[in-house]
């Protein structure tokens, strides 16, 4: 029963810290748009600061919390060797990207409120899918298992 909980729990802190890093990026292509000092770029930072402190930070802190009891769960199930199956190191491999992505967007949010970000609407459009191309990565991982 605890282990569905954390299940359900994991996933739910999954769904919004992939909402959040998916809409960031967004924000960000919208916001190089708006002229500096401008009503539309002071809106604009406080909802990418709402966001990173109301939503992505507290549901990553969330995805490692739980994601790390089911992993200390499956560890005691199964041993260290669960880290050597190529399902676990995939999912793995793409949770760590995600965290890297995650600090990455965090930096970039700081440079946009002090206005000395260089990416443009193009980069912005261009990277905002790399989180779900991740996800992809990460949930057939676990589903598969293979």
């Amino acid at each position: 029963m605890i282990h569905n909980l954390l299940i359900g729990l994991h996933i739910l802190a999954v769904i919004a810290w992939m909402a959040g890093l998916l809409y960031l990026p967004r924000l960000f292509a919208y916001h190089t748009r708006a002229d500096a000092g401008s009503q539309m770029d002071e809106t604009f930072k406080v909802m990418e600061a709402k966001l990173m402190a109301m939503i992505i930070n507290p549901s990553g802190f969330a995805v490692v919390v739980f994601g790390g009891a089911l992993i200390w769960n499956d560890v005691g199930s199964f041993g260290w060797d669960y880290f050597a199956r190529p399902w676990a190191f995939a999912k793995l491999a793409g949770v760590i990207f995600l965290f890297g992505w995650h600090g990455f967007l965090s930096s970039e949010r700081k440079k946009i409120a002090v206005g000395s970000s260089v990416r443009t609407e193009r980069f912005w459009r261009m990277v905002n899918e790399l989180p779900f191309l991740a996800a992809i990565v990460i949930v057939l991982s676990a589903t598969l298992k293979w």
